[in-house]
């Protein structure tokens, strides 16, 4: 006897590419292209402490080849841009990019002739989250936005990581 998608013998059923997207929201493999002071950040997030494997990206690979998830953590000059286009083009599809803190995202407080401003100018980037350095707390919450992103259930109104304040630091008003 049925009841909407259950079966009464332990069956369910579904669609092939909503398991095909479950999947790759779980199983997300990062490959860390770390330049700066972000990069100890994640290191961080794949400590003990934030574990991020409860999210299922805890197999950091550093071939593009077995990656799927870019993070790019810190300053990109102009020269090291032609290698980072280079590492983003031998990752095989579906991928994705997230870039981690001011300098990544927008070149930080280098405004000068040899920072890039931004890799989005050559390369796509899914999640940004802002933070000089960002938390690890906004680098889980930007692993989650990217696993709503996969799966279909991207909230349009939240396009940035909110910056999130360690419970130190809240004051009550």
């Amino acid at each position: 006897m049925a009841r909407g998608n259950e079966f009464t013998d332990g069956f369910l059923t579904t669609r092939l590419d909503e398991v095909v997207a479950w999947g790759q929201k779980n199983s997300l493999w990062p490959m860390p292209f770390g330049t700066a002071c972000c990069a100890i950040e994640f290191m961080g997030v794949v400590s003990s402490h934030f574990d991020i494997s409860r999210f299922g990206a805890e197999l950091v690979r550093f071939s593009p080849r077995q990656a799927d998830l870019m993070m790019v953590m810190g300053t990109i000059t102009y020269k090291m841009a032609p290698i980072l286009k280079r590492v983003w083009e031998q990752m095989s599809p579906p991928k994705w990019c997230i870039a981690m803190g001011a300098c990544a995202s927008s070149g930080g407080f280098y405004d000068n002739y040899s920072t890039l401003q931004g890799i989005d100018e050559i390369i796509p980037v899914d999640v940004y989250i802002p933070g000089c350095p960002p938390r690890p707390e906004q680098v889980l919450h930007a692993v989650l936005r990217l696993q709503d992103k996969i799966t279909g259930k991207d909230r349009p109104k939240y396009d940035r990581v909110i910056p999130i304040l360690p419970a130190r630091e809240v004051r009550n008003s």
